[in-house]
Formats: structure tokens, C-alpha cells, sequence
């Protein structure tokens, strides 16, 4: 008996992502902030306490729910690797280049023994418009019957405008509060967020090449 299976985009709620903003189906909006971590051991007994009172007054000021999200990755050292194969090779000394060669082995193997594992930290910040009342049902019709295309076609234009903004400053809410504590955030970008879907829903495939469609999306 065969099955017939549904394209994976129909199971993910992403309509678009557009201008480093995640537009979903059902018209809420998602930015991505990435975050630096803080290791309290390394700190003092102060600096402990100081940096959890910041994140509990960011907490209490929050008037909107976000998401941290941690991804986890075993540490890829290829790179660096091949970095090092590089400069074994422009080695004018036999004697460096067979400690460049044992240092090589050193490193592939302590990595691979230890399996050795990065984590990388995400914010998400949600804006969900509230449903416009004048939009549905017959309503919608009586509200839209006197009005041109023209004029339909401005209002969703500056109600868009206006649901970014507010997604905006829920961002710099954010990058504000746990700035105070230390903590460094990026925005991502579209192509970023593109590859950290990707990766999400490919995770064996992290270290294959990405395509880009040059679409804004």
C-alpha cells in the first residue's frame, strides 16, 4: 500500500521571511536575536548577584512572552584542520613539519574522544496583531463596500508598517534588557534565519553547501 506524502512546507506555519522578519500563515511575526552565553563559575559572588537581579528586572519588566531556544552542535574543526594541512605544507623544516603533522592528529582525535559540543543561543520574539473585527465576516464587506482597491490596498499597507514597528520595539525591549547583564545579541538576518531552519529541519545535512533564492525572502 502506498502513501502519498505532503510536502514538509505544509506542516510549517512560515509564510515568509522577509527583511530579517519571520511572517507566519497566520500573520504573526517572529525576529531572531542570538545570544552571546555568560559563564556565572567564572564570576564572583558579586558579579553573580548582579547579573541575576538585571535578568529578573528584565523578566519583570516583559510585558510579552519570547522563546530561548538552544542549539547544540557537535564542534566541526574541519576548517581549522585544514587550515593547519595548509601550513604543514609551506613548512621548509622536515622537524615542522612533522610536529605540525602530530599536532594535527592531536587535536582530530582530542575532539572526536571528547566529542566536543558547541551551543549557540536564540531569542524569539513574538508580535501577533490582534484579528481586526472590521476585517471579517460581513463586516468586512459593509466596511470595504465604499472603498476603492486603492484605499484597501493602503490600509493593509500601513497596518503592516505599524505591526512591524511594534515588533521593533519589543526587539530593542529585549536587546535592552539583557544588554544590562552582559549579555551580547545579534539580530539575524534573512539568509541567516534561513539557514537555522535549515539546519533545524536538515540536521544531517549541516555541513552541506546552501542555496539562496535572491528573492527577499
Amino acid at each position: 500500500m502506498a502513501f502519498r506524502g505532503e510536502p514538509a512546507q505544509n506542516f510549517v506555519p512560515i509564510k515568509e521571511i522577509n527583511n530579517g522578519v519571520i511572517v507566519l500563515k497566520n500573520g504573526g511575526l517572529r525576529s531572531i536575536l542570538m545570544a552571546s552565553s555568560i559563564n556565572l563559575a567564572l564570576k564572583s559572588t558579586d558579579e553573580q548577584q548582579a547579573i541575576i537581579s538585571q535578568f529578573q528586572n528584565f523578566l519583570n519588566v516583559l510585558e510579552f512572552s519570547v522563546q530561548i531556544y538552544t542549539q547544540s552542535r557537535r564542534l566541526d574543526i574541519n576548517p581549522y584542520l585544514t587550515l593547519l594541512r595548509e601550513r604543514q605544507k609551506e613548512q621548509t623544516s622536515d622537524l615542522m613539519k612533522i610536529q605540525t603533522h602530530e599536532y594535527i592528529e592531536f587535536v582530530e582525535k582530542f575532539v572526536n574522544d571528547a566529542n566536543i559540543m558547541t551551543k549557540t543561543f536564540y531569542i524569539i520574539i513574538p508580535y501577533d496583531p490582534a484579528p481586526d473585527v472590521q476585517n471579517t465576516g460581513i463586516l468586512s464587506g459593509l466596511f470595504n463596500f465604499n472603498k476603492s482597491q486603492k484605499q484597501t490596498n493602503k490600509r493593509e499597507v500601513e497596518s503592516v508598517r505599524e505591526h512591524r514597528s511594534q515588533l521593533e520595539q519589543r526587539v530593542n525591549i529585549v536587546e535592552q534588557g539583557l544588554s544590562r547583564t552582559g549579555v551580547r545579541l545579534a539580530q539575524l538576518g534573512t539568509e541567516e534565519i534561513i539557514e537555522l531552519f535549515y539546519q533545524i529541519f536538515n540536521p544531517g545535512e549541516i555541513n552541506k553547501p546552501m542555496q539562496y533564492n535572491n528573492d527577499n525572502r
